[in-house]
């Protein structure tokens, strides 16, 4: 066994100063490439400001360092911090290939960094070349952040088997970085480590202008390693259960030259691009589409297979302590991801996401906000979208006949179940913030229930059908008003709103009572119709409603003219009006409030909308490509005003906010390929068939579970449903008729009973009340509904 005297602390240089930095930011989130290997490699690794940023192991969800970078020095007063310029460039070997090199300019020196993983260790691997001044060298930091956190990590500058070594411990993870020239001699020379905004390395040379600290262990707490290198040569970052372990697997690629590393990383990328990206178009959209594949499949798992997260950036990380940022899973993004593979034809990995949504499915049906990826909680809110996207991933896989012997009818029950006991309102829209009936939402909800019919028993799938049209006959009496001042303001005579508060489908009135706005320093307090988003866009892709029906194209006019902003890189727009969230007015990172900003994905669902209405999609995929970063990352947000250099904003350009996200990237490749198909591919084909993009007729109003109205139409039926068996005692016009009628088990959770009032007319009523047959008790209260005429 190797000797070792890692962490024995024998060392006359002792122990750093410790500081009461506990909790340090991320970095940014402006990535410029992020990245993983396919071999049997646990590790992922990103790219932000041209260094090395936070880096991922042995789960997509565990960050175990901030940053890797550089100073360069002549040990004379003169430094340099390389990720403080912007001046360096960035190249990828092959187009969608996740290996690095970029290459920093400055008037004393270049420097020269590549960047890729092993494909069968779990260690990153960084060649570099410092040229220009002789006088120069070049000096590597690592801020660690094992297990996701500084606040316990311990750090040391020690030798293993006789070669020198920097390391970092925290509970079961460890980490050990080492050098070695281009003859693969061991190649520290100074070494140290500290405690983070005391003893490090970058205050060392903030206080004394070069390297004169060299402590031998520092922490616990947030600590950083530094060492002095020669002009060139290699580093190995490796990580294992410990620092031993770790520093084990980084000697063992340092015995493998870098190039043969390189080489093997972009081979077995340009073989997978190969099999999965197919479309010849356009060079430019062709590398967008490749890189957009790689992005679909770096942010996957290794050990959870079709676990995907949201993006392996912090949202503005350099401003932030968050623990989870969007590295986690929500269903939402997941399904969105799916759907893009199943573009791409990459049904293998769009299987393996079925199969994690139904392991990690709860009992009553739904899933949570978001999870780490072993399916723990960390947001605790409920969505109903992502109840039943899952459903929507089902179908789909159906259709192309892939669903590869995959037992779904538990999971689409237990889903279907939950959407229908649940909607038509959620506790949380997609943005994750009000709740009520939100159009995005109730669209998926109405898709859902459609598409799952063909997977439920007959009495289940009946009233799933039955629900569902009604939902969707009810979607302008809901949220669609007219007569508004933005509605005068926008030349439009109506327009569908963004949220109707819950309880609103029975007190329409609550339309003009404020919708709280989340994300602002001061709430503006606005009414439910004075707020308006694009979610309504959804019905045409899904083929609930004809891209020219009247409603939508009023709602155009109003979204172009309060949510659209026309930028240098092509139109983008808004989530609603007065979004909070994004950077602030003057340009400072978003801290729980700020000003919402552009999302390149809402240019692409319009693109969908342009491609059902016939118009040219091309003009809306230029935009997404031109709003990427030079590499071809898809971000989040875009600064859509005037720039602010000092914050490296431009208009039309990434923001600060999260990139990439995969959401975007899948939006974008959903886009290119519907383009090619001429219809939305991911549009459910049960749905659109069902209904061709008109409203339904129906001939019948649902009362219950969530919606209890007062009102029916005259010539409607009435269908009761309740969350449990009753017998209905029931009654019209002040009880006369009295009749008892017990209700019926749908299969759905859901328990409806028919009354026959269709020949009652405007003015009468119907009274009833309800006896709970498990509690066998009364419920207590009666209930009143009005027969009004036809609108």
């Amino acid at each position: 066994m190797a000797s070792t005297d890692l962490g024995d602390g024998a060392t006359p240089r002792g122990h750093a100063p410790a500081s009461n930095v506990r909790h340090t930011t991320w970095a940014s989130a402006r990535k410029d490439i992020v990245g993983n290997a396919l071999g049997s490699s646990r590790l992922w690794f990103t790219v932000a400001e041209g260094i090395v940023s936070e880096v991922y192991y042995p789960r997509i969800d565990i960050p175990q360092v901030k940053d890797l970078g550089f100073i360069i020095s002549d040990d004379n007063g003169f430094h340099v911090e390389l990720r403080k310029p912007a001046h360096y460039s960035a190249s990828l070997p092959d187009p969608g290939v996740p290996a690095i090199e970029i290459v920093h300019s400055h008037a004393r020196f270049t420097f020269t960094l590549r960047v890729a993983p092993s494909q069968r260790r779990d260690v990153l691997m960084l060649q570099y070349r410092l040229e220009g001044d002789p006088s120069l060298k070049p000096y590597a930091l690592l801020q660690a952040r094992l297990g996701g956190d500084s606040e316990n990590n311990i750090a040391g500058a020690g030798t293993y088997g006789g070669r020198k070594v920097l390391w970092a411990e925290q509970g079961p993870f460890g980490l050990a970085l080492l050098a070695v020239t281009d003859d693969a001699a061991d190649s520290w020379q100074r070494t140290s480590v500290g405690s983070s905004e005391l003893s490090d390395g970058w205050t060392d040379f903030q206080m004394n202008g070069r390297m004169t600290w060299e402590y031998a262990t520092a922490g616990p707490g947030a600590v950083v390693l530094m060492g002095e290198l020669p002009p060139s040569g290699t580093l190995a970052l490796g990580f294992g259960s410990s620092k031993e372990a770790a520093a084990t697997l980084a000697i063992s690629n340092l015995l493998e030259d870098f190039s043969n590393v390189w080489d093997e990383q972009v081979s077995v990328w340009k073989s997978w691009l190969g099999d999965s990206h197919r479309l010849v178009l356009r060079p430019d959209i062709d590398r967008a589409l490749a890189l957009s594949a790689t992005m679909l499949k770096v942010h996957q798992d290794r050990t959870f297979c079709g676990a995907a997260v949201a993006s392996l950036s912090v949202p503005w990380g350099d401003a932030s302590e968050s623990r989870g940022g969007y590295h986690l899973v929500w269903s939402r993004d997941l399904v969105e991801t799916a759907g893009a593979l199943v573009a791409f034809g990459s049904y293998g990995d769009a299987q393996d996401i079925l199969r994690y949504l139904i392991a990690t499915q709860q009992e009553d049906g739904h899933w949570f906000q978001n999870q780490w990826i072993g399916g723990s909680a960390f947001w605790q809110g409920v969505q109903l979208d992502e109840a039943g996207l899952p459903i929507l991933l089902v179908a789909a896989l159906k259709e192309h006949g892939e669903l590869d012997g995959i037992s779904v009818s538990d999971m689409v029950m237990r889903a279907a179940s939950f959407v229908a006991r649940t909607g038509p309102a959620s506790d949380q829209d997609r943005w994750e913030e009000d709740s009520g009936v939100n159009l995005f939402t109730l669209a998926v909800a109405i898709a859902a229930l459609v598409e799952a019919s063909a997977f439920l028993p007959e009495n289940a799938k009946v009233f799933a059908l039955k629900l569902a049209d009604y939902w969707n006959a009810r979607i302008e009496d809901w949220t669609y008003v007219e007569g508004t001042a933005i509605a005068e303001e926008s030349g439009a005579t109506g327009y569908y709103i963004r949220t109707l508060p819950l309880g609103a489908p029975t007190h329409r009135d609550a339309l003009a009572a404020p919708l709280a706005i989340k994300n602002l320093a001061i709430d503006p307090n606005l009414p439910a119709n004075a707020q308006i988003a694009t979610d309504f866009l959804q019905l045409v892709r899904f083929g609930l409603r004809d891209p020219h029906d009247p409603h939508i194209l009023e709602s155009l006019k109003v979204v172009d003219a309060v949510l659209k902003t026309d930028t240098p890189s092509g139109p983008v727009w808004h989530r609603y009006n007065s979004d909070g969230y994004g950077e602030h007015e003057d340009g400072q990172a978003f801290d729980g409030v700020g000003h919402g900003r552009g999302w390149p994905l809402l240019t692409g669902e319009r693109g969908h909308y342009a491609l059902a209405a016939g118009e040219d999609v091309l003009p809306y995929i230029d935009a997404i490509i031109a709003m990427s970063s030079p590499l071809g990352l898809i971000p989040e947000q875009i600064w859509d005003t005037a720039a602010i250099p000092a914050y490296g904003l431009e208009p039309g350009r990434p923001s600060g906010s999260a990139m990439p996200l995969v959401w975007a990237h899948a939006e974008f490749v959903k886009l290119v390929y519907s383009w090619v198909l001429g219809r939305p591919v991911d549009r459910p084909l049960a749905t659109s068939s069902r209904y061709g993009g008109k409203r339904p007729a129906i001939d019948y109003t649902i009362w219950g579970p969530n919606l209890r109205g007062h009102h029916i139409t005259a010539g409607h039926r009435l269908t009761i449903a309740l969350t449990a068996p009753a017998l209905v005692h029931w009654g019209i016009n002040g009880w006369t008729n009295i009749a008892d009628t017990t209700t019926v088990d749908t299969g759905l959770g859901l328990y409806v009973v028919d009354l026959p009032v269709a020949e009652l007319v405007e003015g009468n009523t119907i009274e009833f009340t309800l006896f709970w047959l498990e509690q066998q008790t009364w419920e207590g209260q009666d209930h009143r509904i009005e027969v009004v005429p036809a609108r």
